[in-house]
């Protein structure tokens, strides 16, 4: 059996960073190609090919159109995609370029690497995180967790204190994790007692980070610039990328000293201008007060005082800002810790992570030594869900759908809920049960994660015959569903299938682009394995009768051929897997299904039932909607409660999920 590595992984929104724990349980962050600890997460795709890192982010001026940015940003954006050369290329695709440069160089220098902890925004959804796992199987790595962002500052502030490798701290603490990254903002109330890292609460905003500042001083010198020349920089893609590479340069400059200079060159005219700190920090106020009001908002939620927290903990690039520090110090009252490397942190955590996974896993052999490994096995950690997760129902008075959350947010992980709801019609055969997960904040609306379809309810039932459905988040904050018909014991359990996401790559595919398939292999079945499975393989006998695994699926067979050679192979694995699912057979159009109220059978196009029809039966909408409200199941409000308000209308009509209960 040949060793593992533990390897972390912080993928950025605007830098990476790769990390392992070498044989004494020291993390040690691992330097690309070029020597750098930090690779900056930009693509650019040159005609040999792409090009990560440095380079492409140096060919973003000369040659915007071609370089990709921010690629983190999207993810779980099933529409989102950059066109170039007449290819789509989407954000699990570009971030699976950046994972691949880093493994390469890792693989250089420690051997191969197969399993890796990649790190994502506690506040990032199930379809998020399926898309993180998905661009590390496409970037050739063959197991993938993921860990909240937040967790991993904490494993790296617990057990390793930048340096001190298992330095244990001597008391119990509650920790207040502030980490401020490129792309976003992660919080998390974490509590430390006897080996043990515990969260206890977790926040954030997956649209506010270091970012955001660098596009102030960008809007100040362009405004700037307009009042000379009468003319926009940002209008224009090539002045408009070197005016942010200057942004971002005067925004470091800014945290050392009082002002920085800025230097716009558009349509032939070119000036520099002085931005001071404090001009800095009057347009930066907004950005601030959000910071401050999730920082708020964290401890409200638990009924906490800043009595309650022992350590502010700071990490992630932004957060070297002085004005962000200033105003976390006025906030809690206390003085910070900065004792985390704000750019290897996250990454040294995962590491950490990864050597705790594969310690306590039997099957594994590991480069560490007994202490080490003795350290690692000692130290558990349990994370909260960000969201809410649940199921729609229709309101009795409203006739709308609305969300019935059963998980709450900050619930501890792994977590699962059984609910029981009723069948709306005599003789019913199938059941969708539409699953739904809360925004990522107060106000955002929720999102819809998919279907879980119950075929082969037994002949002859009832009206309101009942139904448990139990939904689950996994230790990753992963959504996992099942459901049972309680009489007969019969059920359907599966991942949770994506029409929306799923749709619209389709799309892509065989409306705008010139479809080219990659040449196919048979995909090795450790690519969907999850790094942190402790039990042995499941038999034939054991999985046959199941739902196919769709974590692993990254590209559907018409997207576009990826440049590079090497990881088209990869597309090409998860690509065949996806083709194989018999859990999306039932509509192979990937569309959703209307179903007859009466006999829960599929509707033509005009809403008549052929089943109903052949046996002489009609029934019309309206009066399909009036004896659905009769019915004792539909429409149930939640007791005690009053119904959130409606969801706003999404891409599936309401009357397509008629029998949703």
């Amino acid at each position: 059996m040949k060793k593992t590595q533990a390897v972390g992984i912080d993928l950025g929104t605007t830098y990476s960073c790769i990390a392992w724990l070498n044989e004494h349980g020291h993390p040690n962050t691992i330097p690309n190609q070029e020597g750098e600890l930090s690779t900056p997460s930009v693509v650019f795709f040159d005609d040999d090919g792409p090009v990560v890192g440095t380079e492409a982010l140096r060919n973003a001026i000369s040659r915007p159109s071609r370089v990709v940015q921010n690629a983190k940003r999207f993810m779980g954006h099933s529409a989102k995609s950059w066109e170039i050369d007449g290819r789509r290329y989407t954000p699990v695709y570009i971030s699976g370029l950046i994972l691949r440069k880093l493994i390469a160089a890792a693989q250089d220098q420690i051997g191969e690497i197969t399993d890796a902890v990649i790190t994502v925004p506690a506040q990032f959804s199930d379809a998020q995180r399926s898309e993180t796992i998905k661009a590390g199987l496409a970037a050739g790595l063959e197991r993938v967790e993921v860990i909240n962002e937040p967790v991993a500052a904490a494993l790296c502030h617990v057990l390793g204190n930048e340096g001190l490798a298992f330095t244990e701290l001597a008391v119990d603490q509650q920790l207040l994790i502030y980490d401020l990254g490129g792309g976003t903002l992660d919080l998390a109330i974490v509590k430390y007692a006897s080996n043990e890292v515990r969260v206890v609460a977790s926040d954030g905003d997956l649209e506010l980070g270091g970012l955001d500042w660098t596009q102030v001083i960008v809007d100040i010198a362009a405004e700037k610039f307009i009042e000379d020349f009468r003319d926009d920089p940002r209008t224009d893609p090539e002045s408009h990328q070197f005016l942010a590479l200057e942004a971002e340069q005067a925004k470091r400059s800014l945290s050392v000293r009082p002002r920085a200079a800025v230097t716009v060159q558009h349509a032939g005219n070119r000036r520099t201008y002085q931005v001071e700190q404090e001009e800095f920090e009057a347009m930066s106020k907004r950005l601030l007060t959000r910071s401050d009001a999730i920082t708020r908002r964290i401890l409200a939620d638990k009924k906490f005082g800043w009595a309650h927290i022992d350590v502010v903990l700071t990490t992630g690039g932004a957060s070297r800002m002085p004005m962000v520090r200033e105003s976390l110090k006025k906030l809690s009252g206390r003085t910070l810790n900065s004792s985390l490397s704000p750019d290897q942190s996250i990454a040294h955590g995962a590491a950490y992570y990864a050597g705790m996974l594969l310690t306590n896993q039997n099957y594994t052999r590991t480069i560490f030594d007994s202490k080490a490994s003795a350290r690692l096995q000692e130290v558990k950690q349990q994370s909260v869900s960000a969201r809410s997760l649940g199921i729609l129902v229709r309101d009795s008075e409203s006739e709308h759908r609305v969300p019935h959350y059963l998980i709450p947010p900050n619930t501890p992980l792994p977590a699962s809920k059984t609910h029981v709801f009723g069948t709306v019609v005599d003789r019913q055969t199938k059941v969708h049960v539409r699953i739904v997960e809360s925004g990522a904040g107060p106000g955002k609306p929720p999102t819809f994660l998919g279907d879980c379809l119950i075929t082969d309810l037994p002949p002859d039932l009832p009206e309101g015959s009942e139904v448990a459905v139990t939904i689950s988040y996994d230790r990753q904050a992963r959504v996992h569903v099942s459901a049972k018909e309680l009489k007969s014991g019969l059920g359907a359990e599966v991942e949770i299938i994506r029409h929306e996401n799923l749709a619209p790559q389709l799309q892509l595919g065989s409306q705008e682009l010139p479809i080219q398939q990659p040449a196919r292999k048979k995909p090795p079945e450790t690519k969907s394995k999850p790094l942190a499975s402790a039990s042995p393989p499941k038999s034939e006998s054991q999985t046959r009768g199941k739902s196919r695994d769709v974590t692993a699926v990254t590209q559907r067979q018409d997207e576009p051929e990826p440049v590079d050679r090497s990881l088209s192979e990869e597309w090409a694995i998860v690509s065949e897997k996806l083709e194989s699912l018999s859990v999306i057979e039932y509509h192979a159009d990937v569309q959703p299904i209307r179903l007859c109220n009466r006999c829960a059978e599929p509707v033509d196009r005009n809403g008549i039932c052929p089943a109903c029809r052949k046996a002489g039966v009609r029934e019309t909408p309206s009066a399909a909607r009036s004896s659905e409200r009769k019915s004792k199941s539909a429409g149930r409000r939640v007791s005690g409660k009053t119904a959130p308000p409606p969801l706003p209308k999404s891409n599936h009509d309401d009357d397509l999920w008629e029998i949703v209960e």
